[in-house]
């Protein structure tokens, strides 16, 4: 049995958190967990799971706009959370934000 390389890691924990996710953004989070620089050392899962976070959050919210108009991140964050729970939801995801941390 052949071990699994980070690419292929990332894309089946990409597949388990979010199994409808459209495939442009499939290879869009998976590319941005693979290539980001503070997600090199992350275990897969983690890595797929905080990609798939930043992603929703920076393509699917206002949260750049927010923080534009003089907002700190963190209750950008929290404004943005059930947008993006409801994205989490539609690609099938048994996560959710939560607006910890830990939780993202």
């Amino acid at each position: 049995m052949r071990l699994m390389n980070r690419r292929e890691a990332i894309e089946s924990a990409v597949r388990i958190l979010a199994p409808r996710i459209p495939s442009h953004e499939f290879e869009a989070v998976t590319d941005h967990a693979l290539g980001s620089r503070g997600l090199h050392a992350a275990v897969p899962e983690k890595a797929a799971w905080l990609s798939l976070v930043a992603y929703i959050r920076h393509t699917f919210t206002d949260y750049d706009s927010l923080l534009d108009d003089g907002y700190d991140p963190e209750s950008a964050r929290f404004f943005v959370l059930d947008d993006m729970n409801a994205v989490l939801e539609t690609w099938g995801s048994p996560r959710r934000v939560d607006g910890t941390a830990e939780g993202e």
